[in-house]
C-alpha cells in the first residue's frame, strides 16, 4: 500500500507561482508511476503532470507544458509540483496518485489510479 498526503496549495494572483509536494509512505520501494490530477467544479480529474520514479520520465498535459515541473526527491518519496505563470484556469483541487508497477505511459486516466491523497485547493484569481 502507499499513503499520500499533499500539501502548498493556496491563493495566488494570476502569473504567480506555487509549489505543491506530495508525500508519500508505505511502499516507496516499488516502481511506480506518480501523478499529479486536478478537478475544478463540473469537470472530470485529469492528470496534468507525471512521474515515473525509477528513470524519472515526466509527462505533462499541453496546457501545462513550460510552466508547471515535476520532480522527486533523491529518496523518491517525495513528489513536487513547481507551478509557474497560473491563471484563473489552473483553479481546481490538486490531487496526487500512485499507480505502482505501471509506467506513467500506460496510466493516463483517473480510474488507472489505486492511491489517492487527501487533495490540495489551488485557487488563481485574476
Amino acid at each position: 500500500q502507499v499513503q499520500l498526503v499533499e500539501s502548498g496549495g493556496g491563493s495566488v494572483q494570476a502569473g504567480g507561482s506555487l509549489r505543491l509536494s506530495c508525500a508519500a509512505s508505505g511502499d516507496t520501494y516499488s516502481s511506480r508511476c506518480m501523478a499529479w490530477f486536478r478537478q475544478a467544479p463540473g469537470k472530470e480529474r485529469a492528470r496534468v503532470a507525471a512521474i515515473y520514479s525509477d528513470d524519472g520520465s515526466t509527462y505533462y498535459t499541453d496546457s501545462v507544458k513550460g510552466r508547471f515541473t515535476i520532480s522527486q526527491n533523491d529518496a523518491k518519496n517525495t513528489v513536487y509540483l513547481q507551478m509557474n505563470s497560473l491563471t484563473p484556469e489552473d483553479t481546481a483541487m490538486y490531487f496526487c496518485a500512485a499507480r505502482r508497477w505501471t509506467h506513467c505511459s500506460n496510466v493516463p486516466y483517473a480510474s488507472d489510479y489505486l492511491h489517492w491523497g487527501q487533495g490540495t485547493q489551488v485557487t488563481v484569481s485574476s
